[in-house]
C-alpha cells in the first residue's frame, strides 16, 4: 500500500489548492509556512472518517468550506480515491483497470470504512494512527504526567471500551483560576457522559455496518451471476441469425441441400454437352460455296458450248441440223440447275440445325436458373457471415442456439440462489439490521448534531484536573542521577504497551513474540540516538519498558523528557520496520524532530531513507538537511 496523491483547497497548513504526487520511498514534504502541516491528521480524517463533523477543525481560512482528497494503492493492487468536504460529506472512487475511469463506489461513511477495511486493507484507526503516524503531540513528553487524576480519566476511559491515544495538546501547567477551572470541570463531566454515550452508540453502529456488510457481501454473491447472464444476453443478442441477416428462414435446410443442387446441376450440364456433341459436329460441317462446284460448272459451261456451237455453225454451214447441238443445252443446263438446286437444299438444312442449336441454349439457361434459386441465398449466408466456405454456415448460426442455452442454464442458477436460505436470510438480517441502524442514527441525532471524541474529552478533562492538582500542589522535585535532568515526582507514561500490542495485532502475534522480534533492533535504533548511554531495552508482560544502563534499571516513564523521546523515536522506527517486512503501509511523519540535537539530524535521517526502502515514508520538516538525505521533495 503506499499513497499516489493528495489534492486539498482550503485546508489549514497547506497552500491554498493543488494536488500533489507522491512517490514511494523515502519523501519529504515542505509546508509553505511556518505552521504546523497536519499531514497524519489529515490522513486519518479522510481514512477513517467518523461521520460526525470531526475533521471540520483542519478547515484553513474561516467561513470557507474545505476540501481534501487521498489517491492511494491498496493492498489488493486496486487504485482508490477518498474525496471529503471537511466537514461534510465524502466519496470513495475505484480506478477501473480496463477503462482507467473512476468508478464510484460509496458516499456512505460506514460502508466507506467497512470497504476500505475489507478490500483495500487499511488497518484500524488506532493501528494506524500508533504504528503508521508519527505526531508531535504523541511525544511522550508532550504528554500529561501519571497523577490521580490521570488514572481516573485512564479508568474511565478502559471501562467505556476506548483505547487511550497517546496524543496530548500540550505540556499541563498550573491552572491560574482553580473555582473556573472547577465550574469547566463539571461541565466536561456532564459533556463526557454524553460523549461517552454518543461513543458506545457510535460503537454499536459501526458493529452493525459491520454486519451489514456481511450480509450484502452475502447478497453481492449473485452480482457474479448477474454480471455473466448480461454478458450472456448481449451476447445471444449480438449473435446471428437468419432474422436478423435477412436471410430466409429455411437457410440452413438449404445448405443441407446445397451439395445435391451443385450436383444436379453439374449432370445436368454433362448430359446437354453429352447430347449436343454429334450436332455440334454437324453444324461445324459448312455448306460448300457453289461457285467451287465442278459439277455446276461443267454443266452451265458444256451448256453454253454447245448453245455456241449450234448457232455458230447453223450460221457458217447453213445447215440446220447443226441447231440440234442446242439440244445438248437441255441436260448441261439441267445439271447445273440441279446442283444449284441441291446448294439451296443444304443451305435450308444448315439453317434448321442453327434453330435446334438456339433450343439447347435455352434448356441450359434454364439449368443455371433453377440452381440459381438455391445458390443464391447460400452466397448471400456466406457474405453476411464473413465466412470461406457454405460449409461454415450451419455452424456461425447454430452459435445463437448455444449461447440462449447457456442463458437459461445462468438464469436457473441464479433464480435457485436467490431462493436458496442463505440469501432469503441475508435479505432478512439487512433489513433488520438496518432498522436497527436507523434507531441508533436516530438517538445519535438525538444527542446533537456534533458530540466531540471521547478520547478527546477525557484528555481535556484529565489534563484540566491535573492543572488544578498541580495549582494545589505543586509536585517537589528530587535529586536525579549524576548527568540528568531534575526528575519530577509524577513519572510520564511509558508508550510501550499501547505500541507493541499495536505492532502484536499487525504481526498477528503475542506479546512476548512481539517483544523477542523488536528487541535487537530497538537497542540498536536507542545505542544510536543516545550516544550508546542506554546499552538495552526490556519489557515485561504488560508490554512495559526499562532501559538498561551500565549500573542501573531505569523505567522509561522515569527518564528525562528528552531520553523518553528518543526512545520512543526508536521503538516507533522499529516498530515500522517489522511490521513493513509483512504488510507494506505507508510511513506519515510529522515535524516531530525540533527538540533533537542538531547533530542528531543526518543520522535520523540516513534511519529514514533506510526505512524508504522498505515503505513509503512521508516526512514533513522545512529542514534543508532532510531533503539531501532524501528521494524527493514535494512543496505543499
Amino acid at each position: 500500500m503506499h499513497f499516489v496523491e493528495v489534492a486539498i483547497q482550503n485546508v489549514r497548513g497547506f497552500s491554498p489548492a493543488g494536488r500533489f504526487p507522491l512517490k514511494t520511498g523515502y519523501l519529504i514534504l515542505k509546508p509553505p509556512t511556518a505552521d504546523v502541516l497536519p499531514l497524519g491528521s489529515l490522513a486519518l480524517s479522510l481514512l477513517f472518517a467518523d461521520g460526525r463533523g470531526g475533521d471540520s477543525s483542519l478547515v484553513g481560512s474561516a467561513g470557507r468550506s474545505g476540501k481534501a482528497a487521498l489517491t492511494f494503492v491498496g493492498q489488493d493492487g486496486m487504485t482508490y480515491r477518498v474525496l471529503r468536504e471537511l466537514g461534510g460529506s465524502g466519496s470513495l472512487h475505484r480506478l477501473n483497470p480496463a477503462t482507467s475511469q473512476p468508478e464510484l463506489v460509496s458516499t456512505d461513511t460506514s460502508e466507506i470504512n467497512q470497504y476500505l477495511r475489507g478490500q483495500a486493507g487499511l488497518p484500524p484507526r488506532t493501528t494506524f494512527e500508533q504504528v503508521y503516524c508519527l505526531q508531535l503531540v504523541m511525544l511522550p513528553s508532550r504528554r500529561p504526567r501519571k497523577s490521580a487524576p490521570k488514572a481516573a480519566a485512564a479508568a474511565g476511559a478502559k471501562a467505556s471500551g476506548a483505547t487511550p491515544s497517546l496524543a496530548a495538546a500540550t505540556q499541563v501547567q498550573p491552572a491560574e483560576d482553580v473555582p473556573a477551572a472547577e465550574a469547566k470541570v463539571k461541565v466536561l463531566e456532564k459533556e463526557l457522559v454524553t460523549a461517552r454515550a454518543v461513543d458506545q452508540l457510535q460503537f454499536k453502529v459501526d458493529e452493525l455496518s459491520s454486519l451489514i456488510f456481511e450480509a450484502d457481501s452475502k447478497l453481492k454473491g449473485g452480482e457474479g451471476l448477474k454480471a455473466a447472464i448480461a454478458e450472456a444476453e448481449a451476447a445471444w443478442r449480438a449473435a446471428p441469425s437468419p432474422e436478423s441477416l435477412g436471410l430466409p428462414l429455411d437457410i440452413l435446410s438449404r445448405v443441407k441441400r446445397y451439395p445435391k443442387a451443385v450436383a444436379r446441376r453439374d449432370e445436368a450440364l454433362a448430359r446437354l454437352e453429352t447430347d449436343r456433341d454429334p450436332e455440334l459436329e454437324d453444324v461445324s460441317l459448312k455448306v460448300p460455296p457453289l461457285t467451287k462446284n465442278r459439277v455446276f460448272w461443267g454443266g452451265l459451261g458444256a451448256g453454253v458450248l454447245f448453245m455456241g456451237l449450234s448457232v455458230g455453225l447453223g450460221i457458217v454451214a447453213a445447215q440446220p441440223l447443226w441447231r440440234y447441238l442446242a439440244l445438248i443445252n437441255i441436260p448441261a443446263f439441267g445439271t447445273a440447275g440441279w446442283m444449284a438446286l441441291r446448294y439451296v437444299d443444304d443451305l435450308q438444312h444448315a439453317t434448321r440445325k442453327g434453330s435446334k442449336d438456339n433450343r439447347k441454349d435455352a434448356r441450359q439457361k434454364k439449368i443455371l436458373d433453377e440452381f440459381e434459386l438455391e445458390d443464391a441465398p447460400v452466397r448471400m449466408a456466406i457474405k453476411a457471415l464473413n465466412l470461406e466456405s457454405y460449409e461454415e454456415i450451419p455452424g456461425a448460426l447454430e452459435q445463437k442456439d448455444l449461447l440462449g442455452m447457456r442463458l437459461g442454464e445462468l438464469q436457473t442458477q441464479l433464480e435457485e440462489y436467490e431462493a436458496s436460505a442463505e440469501y432469503q436470510g441475508a435479505i432478512r438480517d439487512g433489513q433488520e439490521l438496518r432498522a436497527q441502524q436507523e434507531e441508533l442514527n436516530a438517538e445519535l441525532s438525538a444527542k446533537g448534531t456534533y458530540v466531540r471524541d471521547l478520547r478527546e474529552v477525557e484528555r481535556e478533562l484529565s489534563r484540566l484536573k491535573e492543572s488544578i492538582a498541580l495549582a494545589k500542589a505543586p509536585p517537589v522535585q528530587v535529586a536525579a542521577a549524576p548527568g540528568q535532568a531534575p526528575v519530577p515526582v509524577d513519572p510520564l507514561e511509558d508508550p510501550s504497551p499501547l505500541v507493541l500490542s499495536q505492532a502484536a495485532d499487525v504481526l498477528t502475534s503475542d506479546m512476548l513474540s512481539v517483544q523477542a522480534l523488536m528487541k535487537d533492533r530497538c537497542v540498536q535504533y536507542l545505542t544510536a540516538l543516545t550516544d550508546r548511554r542506554y546499552q538495552g531495552v526490556e519489557w515485561d508482560r504488560e508490554g512495559n519498558a526499562f532501559l538498561l544502563t551500565q549500573n542501573s534499571r531505569i523505567p522509561v516513564g522515569e527518564l528525562s523528557p528528552k531520553d523518553i523521546d528518543l526512545y520512543y523515536l526508536a521503538l516507533r522506527l522499529t516498530v515500522v520496520e517489522k511490521t513493513c517486512a509483512r504488510v507494506k503501509r505507508p510511513f506519515l511523519l510529522d515535524d516531530v524532530l525540533t527538540g533533537v540535537d542538531e547533530a542528531k539530524l543526518p543520522l535520523v535521517a540516513r534511519m529514514l531513507k533506510h526505512l524508504g526502502t522498505l515503505t513509503q515514508v512521508l516526512h514533513v520538516t522545512a529542514h534543508p538537511g532532510f531533503g539531501q538525505m532524501s528521494d524527493g521533495t514535494v512543496n505543499v
